[in-house]
C-alpha cells in the first residue's frame, strides 16, 4: 500500500526494520491463527494503553498544525482511535472476562513506555512533521497487515483483529494520514523535501518508531 508520496519513501529508509515489523511472527500468527489466546490478550491490553497515549499524542498534533484542514484531519484520527480501534478491544477483552477498568488499570511494560513516550517527546520537542513521523509506522503498518491479512479472515479466530484493519474505514483512515503528511511535507519542506536538511532525520524519527513495532510485538509474545 502506498497511501501517499512520502510514506513509501520514509518505509524504504527504514531498510530492514519494516519487514521485521509487518511479517512480524506476531503478525503470522495472526494470519494464521496460530496465535496463542493468551498472547494475544496480553497484545490487546497493552495495545489499549498505547492507544490511550497515541489518541493523546494525535491531539497534540492538532495543536502543532498550522491550517484547519491539518486540524480536521488530525481530529478525524483521534476519533478513530477513541471510538473504533479502542471500543475493537474493549469488545475482545470483555468477552474473555477482562473490563475496561481493568484495561485501564493494567501496568504498562517498559516496551510500551519507550515507544509512547518516544512519540510524545516527537511532538513535545519538534513540530508536526517530528509527530507525523513517530506517528506514521503505526498506522500505516497496521493499514498494510491488515490489507494483506485480509483473505486469512475464514475461521480465524482473529478475523475481528484483521477486518477492522483491512476494512475499508480503517484504509481510508491511512489514505487520509497518508494526504495529511504529504501536504505538512509540501507544507514545510517545499516541493523537493528529499533535499532538505531536515529529510534525514525525519526518516530516522520513522526507523525508530518502526523498531520500537518490533519490539511491541516480541513483547506480544511474552505474556
Amino acid at each position: 500500500m502506498s497511501y501517499g508520496q512520502t510514506f513509501p519513501l520514509w518505509r524504504a529508509a527504514a531498510g530492514q526494520n519494516w519487514p521485521a515489523y509487518v511479517d512480524h511472527e506476531f503478525v503470522k500468527g495472526l494470519q494464521d491463527g496460530s496465535l496463542p489466546r493468551a498472547a494475544f490478550l496480553h497484545y490487546l491490553t497493552q495495545d489499549y494503553v498505547f492507544l490511550i497515549h497515541f489518541s493523546r499524542a494525535w491531539a497534540l498534533a492538532i495543536t502543532k498544525a498550522e491550517t484547519v484542514a491539518e486540524m480536521r484531519l488530525c481530529a478525524g484520527t483521534v476519533n478513530a482511535l477513541i471510538n473504533d480501534e479502542i471500543a475493537l478491544h474493549v469488545k475482545t477483552c470483555a468477552a474473555a472476562g477482562i473490563s475496561e477498568a481493568a484495561l485501564f488499570a493494567a501496568e504498562e511494560r517498559p516496551e510500551n513506555l519507550a515507544y509512547t513516550r518516544y512519540v510524545l517527546d516527537a511532538g513535545h520537542s519538534g513540530d508536526l512533521l517530528d509527530l507525523l513521523a513517530a506517528l506514521a509506522p503505526c498506522v500505516m503498518g497496521y493499514g498494510e497487515i491488515g490489507a494483506r491479512l485480509l483473505s486469512s479472515t475464514n475461521d480465524n479466530p482473529y478475523g475481528d483483529w484483521i477486518t477492522t484493519y483491512g476494512g475499508s474505514e480503517y484504509q481510508d483512515v491511512c489514505t487520509e494520514v497518508g494526504a495529511l503528511i504529504d501536504a505538512a511535507v509540501a507544507r514545510r519542506l517545499g516541493s523537493d523535501p528529499t533535499s532538505s536538511p531536515r529529510w534525514q532525520y525525519l526518516c530516522k524519527r520513522f526507523d525508530t518508531a518502526t523498531r520500537l513495532e518490533v519490539s511491541f510485538w516480541d513483547m506480544g509474545l511474552k505474556p
